[in-house]
């Protein structure tokens, strides 16, 4: 592998189905990245239960950092993001059991307990979060239900007990902490009242840092197997996925939103202030915190998930001479079919287990009176218009609650590389949409770290840190037809 110069920090990036170790640096006010691993992240089904698989994904970092100090050996900084909510269950610094997967079945039974002690109107009070049946405050409740809380003294969120397993240090990083549901909306701390309230042991979760803040070194064990020859610093960045997409949106003024498109879509606005009026709550939005203390109001919307579930289907239906079909093949049919086509509703609950999605969108259509669709080419066009006309209406409501004017949409992730996705919603939302960077995530993870080691000043600004992704990568505008 060539030695890359300059690149002395490292972006671990945990996504649904696999995750990445990507070096980064910045000079003279740019962002050169390289990529050094890949490795699969694949969820498993233990007895009835979906999990994730934490000791492969750990396996599969470790070789990626051993890679990424073997090619920086002047490496200075990890920063580690993943996915919201699930968390691993520790006693004594042991990990009891698998960690759950945000799908697995029993969050019904969790929205259950915690409705039984407080309802929706007042949890939103103190948490402001959108209700999403997976949030870590109703898997607590199964777990609390279950005897499993009183087995355990810690709880650590994915990207917390990676760094704890590097470092042997305990910490909860605040983006990822404000989507458990259960940090005060209003003062960014644990709510005690709220755990005592639903009887949660309030000693299970440890101290909040924020993004920037340094989570310790990796400890001697963990340097030798990597191959470290010197100190190397594991820094908290916004290890919510999002939060650190965010960060790399190049946006410009108080006039733009953000679609960070990937499996979900998160769709939303950079504001300075929660919004947990009852409109906000009833409008189903949430306020999770974003990196520099911004809060990120947003809604969650399904995502690319719906066309990758689709995928997966016919790929597990098709004879060997129907293999051939992709999907670039597939996206290129779509933007030919003529419209209408059939618009459904892509955050209905039935969209959300692992499953057969086109039979789900045709009985979705047949249920609401619609045509549904008949192609393969047609379920994509419906994928894609329906996940648009969410984009403009969750844009609109919005719009109305924070009293802004949206006139810029930023697409960043992966859905910012489709560009049927992207030209819909220029066309349904009416504003010019902005698509890039794709590796969103990894840059704003990078940047944090950057500016956390002083490879740019510790005083740069948001602001500061998007006219770096300005400089560093190229972007594609849509403008409504």
């Amino acid at each position: 592998m060539d030695r890359p110069t300059g690149l002395t920090l490292a972006a671990v990036d945990l996504g649904a189905t696999s995750g990445r170790v990507i070096l980064g640096g910045v000079t003279d006010g740019v962002l050169q990245m390289k990529h050094v691993a890949r490795f699969p992240n694949a969820p498993q089904m233990v007895g009835e239960s979906l999990h994730w698989n934490i000791q492969s994904l750990f396996a599969g970092l470790s070789d990626g950092l051993r890679e990424a100090i073997s090619a920086s050996p002047g490496l200075a900084s990890i920063g580690i993001d993943s996915w919201a909510v699930d968390y691993g269950l520790l006693w004594d610094g042991r990990l009891l059991g698998i960690p759950h997967h945000y799908r697995d079945g029993r969050n019904l039974r969790g929205v259950e307990i915690v409705h039984d002690s407080m309802g929706p109107a007042e949890l939103f009070a103190h948490n402001g979060l959108q209700h999403l049946d997976f949030n870590t405050v109703f898997q607590f409740a199964v777990e609390a239900e279950d005897g499993f809380l009183d087995l355990a003294d810690r709880a650590l969120l994915i990207p917390d007990l990676i760094a704890f397993w590097l470092t042997d240090q305990m910490r909860t990083e605040l983006t990822n902490a404000s989507t458990t549901g259960l940090l005060s909306v209003t003062d960014g701390t644990w709510d005690v009242d709220l755990m005592n309230r639903l009887e949660l042991p309030c000693g299970l979760l440890p101290e909040l840092v924020s993004p920037g803040e340094r989570l310790g070194e990796l400890t001697e064990p963990v340097a030798e197997r990597l191959g470290a020859r010197a100190p190397i610093q594991v820094t908290a960045v916004g290890s919510h996925d999002t939060a650190s997409a965010v960060v790399a949106v190049p946006m410009e003024g108080p006039n733009c939103a953000f679609i960070s498109s990937g499996t979900w879509s998160l769709v939303g606005l950079e504001i300075d202030v929660p919004v947990v009026t009852e409109e906000a709550r009833l409008a189903n939005f949430t306020n999770e915190g974003g990196v520099d203390g911004t809060v990120r109001f947003l809604k969650n919307v399904s995502g690319l998930w719906l066309l990758s579930e689709s995928m997966r289907q016919w790929e597990q239906d098709a004879t060997d001479a129907q293999r051939s079909s992709n999907l670039e093949t597939l996206l290129a049919e779509a933007a030919e079919v003529e419209a209408p086509v059939a618009v459904f509703d892509p955050s209905d609950d039935r969209f959300t287990p692992p499953g057969d999605m086109p039979s789900r969108i045709r009985d979705w259509c047949v249920e609401h009176g619609q045509e549904p669709p008949r192609t393969r080419a047609e379920v994509v066009r419906s994928i894609l218009e329906s996940l648009a006309t969410a984009y403009a209406s969750t844009i609109s409501t919005a719009e109305e609650l924070t009293g802004r004017t949206v006139e810029t949409i930023h697409v960043v992730g992966g859905g910012s590389q489709n560009s049927l996705l992207c030209r819909l919603t220029a066309e349904r939302t009416g504003c010019r949409v902005i698509a890039g960077p794709v590796e969103a995530t990894a840059i704003g993870n990078l940047l944090v770290q950057a500016r956390a080691v002083g490879q740019v000043s510790e005083d740069a600004s948001l602001a500061d840190l998007r006219q770096i992704v300005r400089n560093s990568f190229p972007v594609v505008e849509y403008s409504p037809s």
